[in-house]
This record gives C-alpha cells, sequence and structure tokens, in this order.
C-alpha cells in the first residue's frame, strides 16, 4: 500500500514539483493554497520539504485519512489545568519538548492544517492555535493551509492513511514571548488611547446569553468581533480575502495603527483573529491575552459587563 500511494503522490503532484525545482519560499507566516503546499510535500529535495502538522484534536480523524507526511499534533495537548482553571496553556519546557517531539525545526517551513468545514465545527481554531505557539516559540516559517482537508481533497490531492513520524525537531534559541498578554497586562492597557480591548467569541457569549461560562458576560470596554466573520460560510477554513472584510474590521474600530489586545473563551478563537489581523491584514501590533474569559471568569476581584461596548473616536484617537 505504501508503495502504491508513493507513486499516486508522485503522479499527482508531479506537475507542481516540477515547477518548483530551484525555488525557496521566504521565511513568513500566513496562509498557503493547497496547489503551493503539494508542491511543497513533493519538492525533488528532502532537505527543502515541509514539516506537516494535523492539529485536529480527534485522532480517529488522522485515522480515517490525512495529508501525505501529516505529523499528528493534537492542538489540546499543548494545554492543561493548572490552579483548577482548564485548557491553561503548558509551562515552556513541557510545550518545548512537546514541539521538538513533533519535528518543529526552526530552519523549515511548517504547514499547518486541520478540517473546519462548517460550524459548529471550529477546528479551523487549532490551527491558528498550534501556529501562534509556534510563533511564540521562535518559529519563523508558518503556513496554514488555506481551506484546510476539504479544500485539498477538493483539489484532487490524495490523503493517506499512513502514519508519519518526524524527527526531532530544534527550536530558535530566541522566542516571540511578547505576543502573549497576562491578565494584568491587559487591565494595565485596555481603556488606553490607541488600545482596543477585542472578545472573538460568538456575540451570545460575549453578552453573557450562554450557559458555559463561570461568570457570564466579557471584560470591560472589549468589543465583540465573532472569529467567523473572518471566514468563508462554506468553508471555515478558508479566509475571507482581507479587501473583503477590511471595511467590517474598520467599522469595529480595528484598524492598523492601533495596539490590538485579543482575547476569546480559552485563546483558540483569539489566536484565530490574531493570526488574521497580523499574518492576513498586516496589522503591527496584535497580541493574544491566553488565560482569557475561562481565567479572566475566575478571578472573581475583576468587574465583568454585560453591555455591548464600542470603539470611540475623538479627535481621531480611540477610547
Amino acid at each position: 500500500m505504501r508503495n502504491t500511494l508513493k507513486t499516486c503522490l508522485h503522479v499527482a503532484l508531479l506537475p507542481f514539483a516540477m515547477l518548483f525545482i530551484g525555488e525557496v519560499l521566504p521565511a513568513e507566516i500566513g496562509i498557503i493554497s493547497p496547489q503551493d503546499a503539494a508542491r511543497l510535500i513533493e519538492h525533488p529535495d528532502p532537505a527543502r520539504r515541509p514539516v506537516v502538522l494535523d492539529t485536529r484534536g480527534g485522532y480517529k480523524d488522522y485515522f480515517r485519512g490525512h495529508l501525505p507526511t501529516a505529523h499528528h499534533l493534537n492542538f489540546d495537548t499543548l494545554r492543561g489545568t493548572d490552579l483548577g482553571v482548564p485548557v491553561q496553556y503548558l509551562p515552556d519546557d513541557l510545550t518545548r519538548a512537546l514541539l521538538v517531539r513533533a519535528g518543529v525545526h526552526r530552519d523549515r517551513t511548517h504547514l499547518i492544517y486541520a478540517t473546519g468545514e462548517s460550524l459548529p465545527n471550529d477546528e479551523i481554531l487549532s490551527a491558528t492555535m498550534v501556529a501562534y505557539v509556534l510563533e511564540k516559540f521562535g518559529v519563523e516559517d508558518i503556513r496554514i493551509v488555506n481551506g484546510g482537508l476539504p479544500a485539498w481533497k477538493a483539489a484532487r490531492f490524495p490523503v493517506t492513511q499512513e502514519y508519519f513520524g518526524n524527527p526531532p525537531g530544534l527550536l530558535p534559541v530566541k522566542g516571540q514571548p511578547s505576543i502573549a498578554l497576562t491578565v494584568d497586562e491587559v487591565l494595565a492597557c485596555k481603556g488606553k488611547p490607541g488600545v482596543v480591548l477585542v472578545d472573538a467569541r460568538p456575540k451570545n457569549e460575549y453578552l453573557g446569553q450562554d450557559d458555559v461560562w463561570l461568570r457570564k458576560g466579557h471584560i470591560p470596554g472589549a468589543i465583540s468581533f465573532h472569529w467567523a466573520r473572518l471566514m468563508e460560510d462554506e468553508n471555515t477554513h478558508q479566509f475571507k480575502p482581507f479587501e473583503q472584510v477590511q471595511a467590517e474590521l474598520k467599522a469595529a474600530g480595528l484598524t492598523p495603527e492601533k495596539e490590538i489586545l485579543v482575547y476569546c473563551g480559552t485563546s483558540r478563537e483569539g489566536s484565530l483573529l490574531r493570526f488574521y489581523l497580523k499574518h492576513i491584514a498586516g496589522y503591527p501590533n496584535v497580541r493574544l491575552y491566553e488565560g482569557s474569559w475561562k481565567e479572566y471568569a475566575s478571578l472573581k476581584q475583576h468587574p465583568a459587563e454585560l453591555e455591548e461596548s464600542r470603539v470611540r473616536e475623538v479627535s481621531g484617537v480611540s477610547r
């Protein structure tokens, strides 16, 4: 079966591989089409092939079929309960060990994907969360496969059930811890001129109309912008072009000159909004509150708000 799969993959991707000989993509963080992802996977030089990470939470989904050479990195292995608060990011030493085990390498391109075809399936959030973790640990070459596994299949590229394990990786010496926010940093920054705090959850959770959270509502002063507004309706792993959502972002007060602080329920939704603003829209200053509402809700000394907030512009300065 393995030889047959290899032959089929080679035939399917050969035209892309021939176009790719000698070409090297610059290191960057962003999205990549299934066609370009296929060209990378079948690169004639094995040293230039990417680390492919399937981030889906369901291991049986990986068993049913995945991209060739995809290593399964369940996004939720990077989080656990800390001081009673669930799904907090693990300590750095544990995260490093998991990333090295997954083959994450400072000198390689990383292709990340999940499924995420339609709501309420939100597996796209696992891809942006893992991309965020890699970025925080200093990886500079990360591409999310735009459209995920559904777009890959629609392009008639092969999937496999063969397992694939990467050799141990090598992380950068220096990370990017400043892209993360603590609750104290959020409280110190929010409300300052030019700073926007944005909640990426669905509107009903933002307004406290849910049965999910320990406390209802949102961090006072936060505006609402649901992450799904940035994705195509027919495939929630397909990002809308920036030109299509630029007016919506501007109307919400999310513009590139602002310092934007993002949070959500557990940080996955926030990771998608941050990924889009930073790496698709090109906003220079976007950070993620990792603890998000699940942590904030447990800190009962801090108030919650139920009324909707909006960014107000006064003499060109947001408040």
